[in-house]
Protein backbone atom coordinates (compact mmCIF):
# COMPACT_ATOMS: atom_id res chain seq x y z
CA UNK A 1 0.00 0.00 0.00
CA UNK A 2 3.25 2.65 0.82
CA UNK A 3 4.78 2.07 -1.90
CA UNK A 4 2.04 1.62 -4.72
CA UNK A 5 1.04 -0.97 -7.47
CA UNK A 6 4.62 -1.86 -8.75
CA UNK A 7 6.56 -1.73 -5.33
CA UNK A 8 8.26 -4.82 -4.43
CA UNK A 9 9.23 -6.66 -1.03
CA UNK A 10 12.90 -7.65 -0.84
CA UNK A 11 15.96 -8.32 1.16
CA UNK A 12 15.34 -10.17 4.10
CA UNK A 13 11.39 -9.70 4.76
CA UNK A 14 10.92 -11.35 0.92
CA UNK A 15 13.82 -14.54 2.63
CA UNK A 16 11.02 -14.79 4.94
CA UNK A 17 8.52 -15.43 2.80
CA UNK A 18 10.39 -17.75 0.65
CA UNK A 19 10.74 -20.11 4.08
CA UNK A 20 14.14 -19.02 5.39
CA UNK A 21 14.14 -19.20 9.20
CA UNK A 22 17.20 -16.84 9.43
CA UNK A 23 15.23 -14.01 7.66
CA UNK A 24 12.15 -14.63 9.49
CA UNK A 25 12.95 -12.81 12.60
CA UNK A 26 14.03 -9.71 10.86
CA UNK A 27 12.10 -7.00 11.87
CA UNK A 28 12.46 -4.48 8.98
CA UNK A 29 11.12 -4.26 5.31
CA UNK A 30 13.30 -3.36 2.29
CA UNK A 31 10.92 -1.94 -0.39
CA UNK A 32 11.95 -1.15 -4.30
CA UNK A 33 9.91 0.81 -6.04
CA UNK A 34 11.13 2.27 -10.16
CA UNK A 35 13.44 4.74 -9.97
CA UNK A 36 10.54 7.37 -11.00
CA UNK A 37 8.68 6.72 -8.19
CA UNK A 38 9.14 9.14 -4.76
CA UNK A 39 8.64 7.56 -0.79
CA UNK A 40 10.31 7.99 1.86
CA UNK A 41 11.85 6.09 4.72
CA UNK A 42 9.25 5.34 7.34
CA UNK A 43 9.36 3.83 10.78
CA UNK A 44 10.54 -0.36 9.74
CA UNK A 45 10.37 -0.13 5.60
CA UNK A 46 13.81 0.86 4.10
CA UNK A 47 12.72 2.26 0.75
CA UNK A 48 14.90 1.56 -1.92
CA UNK A 49 14.51 3.13 -5.90
CA UNK A 50 15.94 1.09 -8.60
CA UNK A 51 15.96 0.42 -12.31
CA UNK A 52 15.90 -3.16 -11.67
CA UNK A 53 12.61 -3.64 -9.57
CA UNK A 54 12.11 -7.84 -10.42
CA UNK A 55 8.78 -9.41 -11.66
CA UNK A 56 7.36 -10.57 -8.18
CA UNK A 57 6.63 -13.72 -6.94
CA UNK A 58 3.23 -13.52 -5.46
CA UNK A 59 2.76 -14.61 -1.70
CA UNK A 60 -1.25 -14.51 -1.39
CA UNK A 61 -1.53 -10.52 -1.49
CA UNK A 62 2.08 -9.73 -1.27
CA UNK A 63 4.44 -9.15 -4.12
CA UNK A 64 8.11 -9.84 -3.37
CA UNK A 65 11.36 -10.19 -5.22
CA UNK A 66 12.88 -13.41 -6.62
CA UNK A 67 15.01 -15.60 -4.15
CA UNK A 68 18.27 -14.46 -5.94
CA UNK A 69 17.62 -10.94 -5.83
CA UNK A 70 16.18 -11.36 -2.36
CA UNK A 71 19.55 -12.84 -1.19
CA UNK A 72 21.84 -10.03 -2.66
CA UNK A 73 19.52 -7.26 -1.63
CA UNK A 74 19.92 -8.96 1.87
CA UNK A 75 23.19 -9.79 1.45
CA UNK A 76 23.94 -5.68 0.65
CA UNK A 77 22.66 -4.79 4.20
CA UNK A 78 24.83 -7.71 6.17
CA UNK A 79 28.22 -6.32 8.00
CA UNK A 80 29.21 -9.80 9.33
CA UNK A 81 30.57 -12.46 6.41
CA UNK A 82 29.68 -15.52 8.39
CA UNK A 83 25.58 -14.39 8.89
CA UNK A 84 25.87 -13.74 4.78
CA UNK A 85 27.95 -16.83 3.74
CA UNK A 86 24.64 -18.32 6.18
CA UNK A 87 22.36 -17.25 4.02
CA UNK A 88 23.68 -17.62 0.81
CA UNK A 89 24.68 -21.15 1.90
CA UNK A 90 21.22 -22.22 3.03
CA UNK A 91 19.53 -21.22 -0.50
CA UNK A 92 22.55 -23.49 -2.26
CA UNK A 93 21.41 -26.23 -0.16
CA UNK A 94 17.80 -25.98 -1.22
CA UNK A 95 18.51 -25.30 -4.26
CA UNK A 96 16.59 -22.54 -5.10
CA UNK A 97 19.76 -20.64 -6.42
CA UNK A 98 23.27 -21.37 -8.16
CA UNK A 99 26.33 -19.98 -7.48
CA UNK A 100 25.91 -18.67 -11.33
CA UNK A 101 22.86 -17.02 -10.20
CA UNK A 102 24.21 -15.10 -7.68
CA UNK A 103 27.00 -14.37 -9.60
CA UNK A 104 24.77 -12.36 -12.27
CA UNK A 105 22.73 -10.71 -9.59
CA UNK A 106 25.92 -9.40 -8.31
CA UNK A 107 26.89 -8.18 -11.68
CA UNK A 108 23.73 -6.73 -12.83
CA UNK A 109 23.24 -5.07 -9.41
CA UNK A 110 23.60 -2.32 -7.43
CA UNK A 111 27.43 -1.92 -6.66
CA UNK A 112 26.42 -0.28 -2.97
CA UNK A 113 27.21 -2.52 -0.25
CA UNK A 114 28.82 -5.22 -2.24
CA UNK A 115 31.88 -5.90 -0.38
CA UNK A 116 30.85 -8.64 1.75
CA UNK A 117 28.46 -10.46 -0.80
CA UNK A 118 30.98 -9.79 -2.93
CA UNK A 119 33.66 -12.01 -1.07
CA UNK A 120 31.63 -14.82 -0.30
CA UNK A 121 30.38 -15.33 -3.97
CA UNK A 122 34.17 -15.03 -4.84
CA UNK A 123 34.72 -18.12 -1.93
CA UNK A 124 32.11 -20.18 -3.75
CA UNK A 125 33.45 -19.46 -6.74
CA UNK A 126 36.47 -20.74 -6.56
CA UNK A 127 36.42 -24.59 -6.55
CA UNK A 128 38.76 -26.82 -5.32
CA UNK A 129 40.46 -27.02 -9.18
CA UNK A 130 41.64 -23.97 -9.35
CA UNK A 131 42.90 -21.03 -5.99
CA UNK A 132 41.91 -23.80 -3.04
CA UNK A 133 43.68 -26.75 -5.00
CA UNK A 134 46.89 -24.54 -5.82
CA UNK A 135 46.77 -23.32 -2.20
CA UNK A 136 47.19 -26.88 -1.22
CA UNK A 137 49.91 -28.18 -3.29
CA UNK A 138 51.93 -25.19 -1.76
CA UNK A 139 51.38 -26.28 1.24
CA UNK A 140 52.19 -29.64 0.67
CA UNK A 141 55.66 -28.54 -0.32
CA UNK A 142 56.64 -27.46 2.74
CA UNK A 143 56.01 -30.55 4.41
CA UNK A 144 58.83 -33.34 4.90
CA UNK A 145 56.31 -36.11 3.14
CA UNK A 146 57.11 -37.80 0.00
CA UNK A 147 56.64 -35.97 -3.09
CA UNK A 148 52.94 -36.04 -4.34
CA UNK A 149 51.48 -35.84 -7.89
CA UNK A 150 47.93 -34.40 -8.81
CA UNK A 151 45.08 -34.90 -10.48
CA UNK A 152 46.34 -38.35 -11.95
CA UNK A 153 44.01 -41.49 -12.80
CA UNK A 154 44.51 -44.40 -10.01
CA UNK A 155 43.31 -48.26 -11.15
CA UNK A 156 43.21 -51.33 -9.94
CA UNK A 157 45.44 -54.38 -10.80
CA UNK A 158 42.92 -55.01 -14.08
CA UNK A 159 43.48 -51.49 -14.92
CA UNK A 160 39.94 -50.40 -13.83
CA UNK A 161 39.89 -46.90 -13.25
CA UNK A 162 39.01 -45.94 -9.76
CA UNK A 163 39.41 -42.21 -9.37
CA UNK A 164 41.17 -39.15 -9.69
CA UNK A 165 41.95 -37.69 -6.27
CA UNK A 166 43.51 -34.26 -5.95
CA UNK A 167 46.79 -35.07 -4.77
CA UNK A 168 48.12 -39.05 -4.40
CA UNK A 169 51.34 -40.43 -2.68
CA UNK A 170 51.92 -43.38 -4.66
CA UNK A 171 54.29 -45.12 -2.23
CA UNK A 172 51.64 -45.98 0.64
CA UNK A 173 48.58 -45.50 -2.01
CA UNK A 174 47.01 -42.07 -0.30
CA UNK A 175 44.62 -40.19 -1.87
CA UNK A 176 44.14 -36.51 -0.58
CA UNK A 177 40.67 -34.64 -1.45
CA UNK A 178 40.01 -30.76 -0.88
CA UNK A 179 35.77 -30.97 -0.97
CA UNK A 180 35.29 -27.56 -2.62
CA UNK A 181 32.56 -25.80 -0.26
CA UNK A 182 31.02 -24.63 -4.08
CA UNK A 183 30.76 -28.31 -5.86
CA UNK A 184 29.46 -30.15 -2.49
CA UNK A 185 26.57 -28.03 -0.88
CA UNK A 186 23.24 -30.25 -3.08
CA UNK A 187 22.37 -33.29 -1.77
CA UNK A 188 23.55 -35.15 -5.46
CA UNK A 189 27.30 -33.51 -5.21
CA UNK A 190 27.37 -34.69 -1.52
CA UNK A 191 26.37 -38.32 -2.44
CA UNK A 192 28.61 -38.27 -5.54
CA UNK A 193 31.88 -37.47 -3.06
CA UNK A 194 30.40 -39.98 -0.63
CA UNK A 195 30.25 -42.84 -3.17
CA UNK A 196 34.09 -41.73 -4.85
CA UNK A 197 35.77 -42.04 -1.22
CA UNK A 198 34.01 -45.27 -0.63
CA UNK A 199 35.45 -46.66 -3.56
CA UNK A 200 38.63 -45.96 -3.03
CA UNK A 201 38.68 -47.39 -0.01
CA UNK A 202 36.97 -50.22 -1.13
CA UNK A 203 40.27 -51.23 -2.64
CA UNK A 204 41.93 -50.44 0.46
CA UNK A 205 43.37 -46.65 -0.25
CA UNK A 206 43.75 -44.29 2.48
CA UNK A 207 41.69 -41.38 1.84
CA UNK A 208 42.66 -37.49 3.63
CA UNK A 209 39.78 -34.89 3.19
CA UNK A 210 39.89 -31.19 3.82
CA UNK A 211 38.00 -27.80 3.17
CA UNK A 212 39.75 -25.06 1.30
CA UNK A 213 39.34 -23.00 4.74
CA UNK A 214 41.46 -25.30 6.41
CA UNK A 215 44.16 -25.33 3.71
CA UNK A 216 43.51 -21.40 4.42
CA UNK A 217 43.24 -21.14 8.48
CA UNK A 218 44.75 -24.52 9.35
CA UNK A 219 47.43 -25.41 7.90
CA UNK A 220 49.51 -26.76 11.24
CA UNK A 221 46.48 -29.66 11.79
CA UNK A 222 46.22 -30.29 7.49
CA UNK A 223 49.97 -31.17 7.24
CA UNK A 224 49.64 -32.96 11.26
CA UNK A 225 46.47 -35.29 9.10
CA UNK A 226 48.48 -35.84 6.35
CA UNK A 227 51.70 -37.11 8.35
CA UNK A 228 49.41 -39.10 10.46
CA UNK A 229 47.97 -40.91 7.44
CA UNK A 230 51.23 -41.37 5.83
CA UNK A 231 52.61 -43.29 8.87
CA UNK A 232 49.43 -45.23 9.12
CA UNK A 233 49.82 -46.18 5.32
CA UNK A 234 53.72 -47.54 5.96
CA UNK A 235 51.77 -49.87 8.48
CA UNK A 236 49.44 -51.58 6.56
CA UNK A 237 50.46 -53.35 2.97
CA UNK A 238 50.26 -51.30 0.44
CA UNK A 239 47.37 -52.35 -1.73
CA UNK A 240 47.66 -53.52 -5.51
CA UNK A 241 46.56 -49.64 -6.93
CA UNK A 242 48.35 -47.98 -9.46
CA UNK A 243 48.60 -44.85 -10.93
CA UNK A 244 47.60 -44.79 -14.93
Amino acid sequence: MYGGDEAVISGHAALGLHGYALSSTKSDILLLIPQNRHRRNFSFVTVERSWRVPEPVHKGTLRIAPVARSLLDAGRRTSRTDDCRALFSAALQRGDVTVDHLAGELADGSSRGTAVPRKVIQELVDDAHSVAEIEAQKLYSTSDLPPMVHNRDVEDSSRTWIARPDGWLDSVALAWEIDSFAHHLSARDHEATMRRRAVMQRHGIIVVTHLPRQIRHEPSTVLADLAAAYRQGLERPRPDVRVR
